[in-house]
């Protein structure tokens, strides 16, 4: 509740300021019927309504919803429209300031019987009497600062999401980007996936079926050793079988849909060559599709932790923030791990497939720390 109040104070404050740079450039401003000058001051005016978006959006509250380069008329009216109201905050927060100067130094005489400081002749020092009396019309007066102030603070927040906000159009092409940088993702990852499974294949099923047919045909050559190349063929059959079992649990293992997500991913601490400590706290089974990312960024995650890290230890979490499904997969590790690189890159076009994104932090020598989050809405 402070930290927020001290929040909207600085964001007003700080917006008081700026209408007051504003006025200062009302005249520079000008300059835009002026042809020559017209580029220098329009690109001003925009990077000030950045700053205004900026401060209402960090200190205030708001979404900034706007558009990435809105029009030069919508830029000076919303400058226009928040000019007055900046000054309002600035004038509610010196009201406040005011009242809380007043209220301290009469307290303070009050507690300590000293002379009070803001009144000089004659010196008195307040009585008892004299808090009763202030008591009541401070603190109506306190109340309505602190209204004003939350009003102001919305009333910024308003203007920002109406004077900014995108239009239809605007959104509809937004949206389209969106859908159209969703589906390369998409492509990209069942293209990641399938290169995957060939690999694996090629690199162990397929191996050990050509050591199991080569094993029994030397059986078929050496009738007299024909029990020993059958136990070796036996083995090998094995280790195949093991190994198809292993790239279809890397696929997607069966667990995720009997036995639900947390038993899936214990799975992935118990084939871990490292220690894994699994944390996940739902309060119910996401969807299947998150799910799959979900056990697929914690997989990928602890084998790369596992092979190219050298670390000793690994944690995963996945929890519920609200509307976001986020997992954070932390080792101690060496660090200095490249998010561009193939195989982070790949967890990313896999987590954007289901709008979500990732953020590799990787220090050297500080670990690296790993975090998808998915919408559920």
């Amino acid at each position: 509740m402070i930290e927020r109040a001290a929040r909207t104070a600085l964001g007003l404050a700080l917006g008081g300021l700026t209408a007051l740079a504003h006025l200062v450039l009302v005249a520079p401003a000008a300059a835009l019927l002026l042809p020559p000058a017209r580029p220098a001051v329009a690109g001003a005016v925009r990077r000030l309504a950045g700053v205004e978006r900026a401060r209402v959006a960090a200190l205030l509250g708001g979404q900034d919803a706007a558009v990435a380069q809105p029009s030069l008329r919508r830029v000076l009216r919303y400058l226009a429209a928040r000019l007055p109201v900046g000054l309002l905050g600035a004038a509610v927060l010196t009201l406040l300031g005011i009242g809380a100067v007043f209220g301290a130094t009469m307290l303070w005489s009050w507690v300590t019987r000293t002379p009070w400081v803001l009144e000089q002749e004659p010196a008195i020092v307040v009585s008892t009497t004299l808090v009763a009396y202030y008591a009541l019309p401070g603190a109506v007066l306190l109340y309505l600062g602190l209204a004003g102030a939350a009003a102001v603070a919305r009333w910024e927040r308003s203007l920002l999401a109406r004077l900014l906000a995108p239009s239809r159009e605007e959104q509809l092409t937004q949206r389209v980007a969106e859908l159209s940088r969703t589906r390369d993702a998409v492509i990209a990852a069942v293209d990641d996936e399938r290169r995957r499974i060939e690999r694996d294949l090629h690199d162990g099923v397929q191996q050990r079926l050509v050591a199991l047919g080569m094993l029994l045909g030397r059986a078929r050559r050496h009738p007299d050793r024909t029990t020993e190349f059958v136990a070796q063929a036996h083995e090998e059959a094995r280790r195949a079988l093991a190994d198809l079992r292993d790239v279809s649990w890397r696929v997607y293992p069966a667990a995720l849909d009997s036995e639900g997500l947390a038993a899936a991913l214990e799975s992935v601490a118990e084939r871990a060559p490292l220690p894994v400590r699994i944390t996940c706290a739902l309060p119910a089974e996401p969807l299947p599709a998150l799910r799959a990312v979900v056990w697929f960024v914690v997989c990928e995650a602890v084998t790369n932790a596992a092979k190219h890290s050298e670390a000793l230890r690994v944690e995963a979490e996945v929890l519920m923030d609200g509307s976001v499904l986020r997992a954070n997969v932390r080792d101690d590790g060496r660090g200095g791990a490249d998010p561009s690189g193939g195989g982070l890159a790949g967890l990313a076009r896999r987590v954007q497939a289901a709008d979500g994104t990732l953020t590799v932090t990787s220090p050297p020598g500080g670990g690296t720390t790993i975090t998808a989050e998915l919408p559920c809405a």
